[in-house]
C-alpha cells in the first residue's frame, strides 16, 4: 500500500472526500493528499498511501501548473464563482493588449495576500471560518513566485490563462488582483490543475476508473513508487554494509559521493542498494562531513 496515486479530481468534490474514498477502497489508514484543490477545481490531486505519506512535503513544495478561466467585470467574496457577487462592472473597455500588459506585472516573485475564504490560520482559527461569521481580518501578504503566466484564449468577458507557480499561490487571489489592476474586477470562473511536481494531468486517473481498478484488484497499475517525487535529488548507490548503517539510523562517509553535498538540493540525496531498492533520503552534515538518514524506507 506504499505509493502515490495521480488522481484527476472531478468538480464538486473536496480534496478530503477523495482521500476518504481512497482510504475506504484501499483499506489503508495512512492516506493523504499533497495540496488542496477547491471543490470547484479539477485536475491533478496526488494522493499518497502508506509510507508515501512521508514524502508529501516534497509534493506540497513542488511547482504547480494551472489552466484558469477568469471572468472580467465580476467580483465575489470568495474570489471565485462559488462566492457571492459583491460587485459588477462593465469590462468592455478592456482590450486583449491591456489584459496581457496586466499579466506581465504578476510574473516573477510577487507579494500575494491570501483570500479570506482560505485555510490559512489567524489566531488559531481558519480564515474561512471567520469569513463565514462575517469577520474580516487583515492578512499578511506572502512572497510567491510565478514562473509562467500566459494568455491562452481571449473571449471577453472571459480570459483563459496558464499559470506555473510556486507553492502557496492562490489562483483565486491572482484573478481578483488582476481585476483590481484592470479596474473592472474579476473572479475565477474555472480552474484545472495541469501538473503537481512530476505528475501531469494527461497521466492522471479518473475516480470511476480508479474505483473499477480497486474492484478488479489491479489498482497498483496506477500507483507510482515513492521516489517518483524525489527525482530532483541526486541518487547514490550504497553497499550492503552502508545499507545496514542507513537502516539503523547511523551516519556514514560516502567518499565517492561527497561531491554531491554542494550541488544536491538542500544537501540531500536518494540512496539505493545494488538491487535498485530505494532505501531513503540522506542529508549531508557539513560539520561532521557525513551523510545522515533523513527518512528511511526499509
Amino acid at each position: 500500500m506504499d505509493g502515490i496515486l495521480n488522481i484527476n479530481k472531478p468538480p464538486g468534490k473536496t480534496s478530503f472526500s477523495i482521500v476518504a474514498l481512497v482510504r475506504r477502497l484501499s483499506g489503508e489508514r495512512r492516506v493523504g493528499h499533497a495540496g488542496t484543490l477547491d471543490p470547484m477545481a479539477t485536475g491533478v490531486l496526488p494522493v499518497c498511501l502508506g509510507q508515501g505519506t512521508r514524502v508529501t512535503e516534497f509534493l506540497v513544495a513542488a511547482t504547480k501548473a494551472y489552466q484558469a478561466q477568469i471572468e472580467l467585470g465580476v467580483t465575489t467574496d470568495t474570489y471565485d464563482a462559488s462566492g457571492k457577487i459583491i460587485q459588477r462592472q462593465d469590462p468592455s473597455q478592456i482590450s486583449q493588449s491591456q489584459f496581457e500588459s496586466a499579466l506581465a506585472s504578476f510574473r516573477g516573485s510577487i507579494a500575494q495576500t491570501p483570500p479570506m475564504y482560505s485555510a490559512v490560520k489567524h489566531q488559531g482559527k481558519r480564515l474561512y471560518q471567520l469569513a463565514r461569521e462575517g469577520v474580516i481580518v487583515n492578512r499578511e501578504s506572502r512572497e510567491i513566485r510565478i514562473d509562467k503566466l500566459e494568455l491562452m484564449d481571449w473571449q471577453p468577458p472571459f480570459a483563459t490563462i496558464e499559470v506555473v507557480c510556486s507553492k502557496g499561490t492562490y489562483i483565486r487571489s491572482l484573478a481578483n488582483d488582476l481585476g483590481e489592476a484592470l479596474g473592472c474586477g474579476a473572479t475565477l470562473k474555472e480552474l484545472t490543475r495541469l501538473r503537481c511536481g512530476p505528475f501531469h494531468i494527461q497521466d492522471s486517473v479518473s475516480v470511476p476508473r480508479l474505483e473499477e481498478a480497486f474492484r478488479h484488484g489491479n489498482w497498483q497499475s496506477y500507483s507510482y513508487p515513492i521516489d517518483t517525487v524525489l527525482q530532483h535529488l541526486a541518487a547514490v548507490m550504497v553497499n550492503d554494509n552502508e545499507a545496514q548503517i542507513i537502516k539503523n539510523g547511523g551516519s556514514l562517509v560516502l567518499e565517492d559521493y561527497d561531491s554531491l553535498a554542494k550541488p544536491a538540493p538542500l544537501n540531500r540525496c536518494r540512496a539505493y542498494n545494488h538491487d535498485g531498492r530505494f532505501l531513503g533520503i540522506l542529508c549531508f552534515n557539513s560539520k561532521k562531513g557525513q551523510w545522515q538518514p533523513k527518512k528511511v524506507f526499509l
